[in-house]
């Protein structure tokens, strides 16, 4: 089993940045792809952004030059910096940690951008 606790959540003005961090604990293969997802009210949960161990980085289209991701390996932790909010990207952000055929999930942290 995998546990993942995520941070870094809130409320922030349209054109703000919020930082996200997700921790990894357990079972971690180290061949794995961690990322984030999100879920809008009245939405299905959508990919934000992908880091796998070996492998390209993968951007959702509405967040390309705004968001970055970076994982550490070391301390398998995985951040998302996310720049230039809009208010579309109000959601819960889901880490999630893909490895040996299964999904692991946090509980989710909010992200409110206002105007």
């Amino acid at each position: 089993q995998v546990q993942l606790v995520e941070s870094g959540g809130g409320w922030v003005q349209a054109g703000g940045s919020l930082r996200l961090a997700c921790a990894a604990s357990g079972s971690i293969f180290r061949i794995n792809s961690m990322g984030w997802y999100r879920q809008a009210p009245g939405k299905q949960r959508e990919l934000v952004a992908t880091f796998p161990t070996y492998g390209r980085i993968n951007y959702a289209d509405s967040v390309k030059g705004r968001f970055t991701i970076s994982r550490d390996n070391a301390k398998n932790t995985v951040h998302l910096q996310m720049n230039s909010l809009k208010l579309e990207d109000t959601g819960v952000y889901y880490c999630n940690q893909a490895q040996l055929r299964k999904d692991y999930w946090g509980q989710g942290t909010q992200v409110t951008v206002s105007s």
